[in-house]
């Protein structure tokens, strides 16, 4: 088979630089499509108590995607080549490596909340109910039960249990986030540099989320504050996720990671004793307990030198030699 110039450039050499213009026009795309898709619920006047609010918030979920997707089509010719290797889809190269990286990354976003829970109960920051499972218990009651059908700890197991099982559904979402902030953004801002490119993802994951933020979400706040936690959570969040993604040069655990963590993040809801908001700074998971595990994290990265000032995207590959032919 003949090989041209054109398939060298796009199988060997690294992916073209995104163009700044390029980088702004795809954060204006994402952060005016949250806007735009959550649109329906500020119009509603009902916000998040609106009946269709969870496929609203869903959509919003594609818009970084369906950014990234339009910049590279304006891009045309002067996009990365390979596009999906550029934004760390396909190949899966080493293939073993990147597997275990990713099923690691679940389980560790999976454990995150957790983490945040048992430091939030420690500094009595989340009042538990490991007996009543009151918080549990007052939830089931207000759908308009009755009774409870099981006894109430037989129900916490089944909750916890199914747990890592079930996350994984959110891996058909936040794909569409990952592929828009890990995928594109996080490469395309390497050029500055790898911390850069984490903290300015992360600020910008952040704001992102300001038109559900305002509306109570998380944090159960409606004003400013409320998005300053956001980007504080996302800018650390966003930290350990960007770090998968450049150390594995995949986003796939990133993907799979964000998934856990959205997955596992209602684990308080269940262990609450009752009366308990978990919509506030001190009980979410991306509130002050989370920050503090997230912290701890990164700094082990940082003093082991796993997060690096610049760092080269994926494991390097040592070169292979030639094939040596008998009598050659």
């Amino acid at each position: 088979m003949r090989t041209t110039q054109g398939d060298l450039d796009d199988t060997t050499a690294p992916p073209r630089p995104i163009p700044v213009w390029a980088v702004l026009l795809f954060l204006v795309l994402a952060l005016g499509g949250a806007w735009l898709a959550t649109l329906p619920l500020w119009l509603s006047g009902r916000g998040l108590s609106t009946p269709f609010a969870t496929f609203v918030m869903v959509g919003m979920m594609f818009t970084p995607l369906v950014s990234a997707v339009l910049v590279l089509l304006v891009l045309g010719r002067r996009r990365p080549r390979p596009v999906l290797r550029f934004l760390g889809v396909w190949p899966l190269r080493p293939a073993r490596r990147t597997v275990w990286a990713t099923v690691a990354a679940y389980l560790g976003g999976v454990l995150l909340p957790v983490a945040a829970l048992v430091v939030a109960a420690l500094l009595g920051w989340f009042p538990l109910d490991l007996q009543g499972f009151g918080g549990f218990r007052d939830a089931l009651l207000a759908q308009g039960l009755s009774a409870l059908p099981v006894p109430i700890g037989v129900l916490v197991t089944i909750q916890l249990v199914a747990v890592p099982f079930v996350s994984l559904v959110n891996v058909f979402v936040t794909i569409g986030e990952e592929l828009g902030w890990r995928g594109f953004l996080v490469p395309a801002l390497q050029r500055f540099g790898t911390w850069p490119a984490l903290l300015v993802s992360g600020v910008v994951w952040g704001l992102w989320h300001t038109p559900i933020i305002l509306l109570g979400y998380n944090f159960g706040r409606f004003d400013g504050l409320g998005v300053l936690y956001m980007v504080v959570a996302c800018v650390l969040l966003g930290i350990l996720l960007g770090w998968l993604r450049l150390r594995t040069g995949s986003v796939w655990p990133a993907v799979f990671a964000h998934a856990g963590v959205n997955g596992a993040a209602g684990v308080g809801a269940v262990l609450s004793a009752s009366g308990v908001g978990v919509s506030t700074v001190l009980h979410s998971p991306l509130g002050y307990s989370g920050w503090i595990v997230m912290a701890v994290v990164i700094a082990v990265l940082v003093l082991t030198g796993a997060i690096r000032r610049r760092g080269q995207l994926g494991p390097t590959e040592a070169p292979t030699a030639p094939p040596v032919t008998p009598g050659g």
